[in-house]
């Protein structure tokens, strides 16, 4: 599903400029947005955005991929800025192959990682060749 069907105030509708996307999105309408990658193969869907409440700014898109109505699907923490925006077939890509995503760390929903760890979110964005910088800055 796109960001433009989850947008229940019409912030998108509008051809003429007016609103606030594509640059300025509300979260709640890419909660659920598909991600796809470079060669328009499915990857999976952002289930979650995670926000550094010290920078005010979002450090994760937590991915879904696999599994049936969240039985066996596996999460992926994917650096914010791993990923763009293509705002002609409105969704997320994200630059792997399937294969680089299934070897990619992950976790399940009930074993979630310490995301405020350093040596984790480092070793993440180093996977996916993200530059990472502190968490305070």
């Amino acid at each position: 599903m796109s960001y433009e069907e989850r947008d229940t105030f019409g912030m998108y509708s509008s051809n003429e400029g007016n609103g606030p996307g594509p640059r300025l999105m509300g979260a709640d309408t890419l909660i659920g947005d598909d991600v796809y990658n470079n060669k328009d193969e499915k990857l999976g869907e952002v289930k979650e955005i995670m926000l550094n409440m010290l920078s005010g700014k979002i450090s994760y898109a937590v991915m879904s991929n696999g599994g049936f109505f969240a039985i066996g699907e596996k999460l992926f923490a994917v650096p914010w800025k791993a990923l763009t925006l293509d705002t002609e077939h409105k969704r997320l890509t994200l630059n792997v192959t399937k294969e680089q995503l299934e070897k990619a760390p992950g976790f399940n929903t009930d074993h979630w990682p310490n995301m405020a760890d350093e040596t984790w979110a480092s070793s993440i964005h180093n996977y996916y060749d993200i530059e990472y910088v502190h968490a305070d800055s």
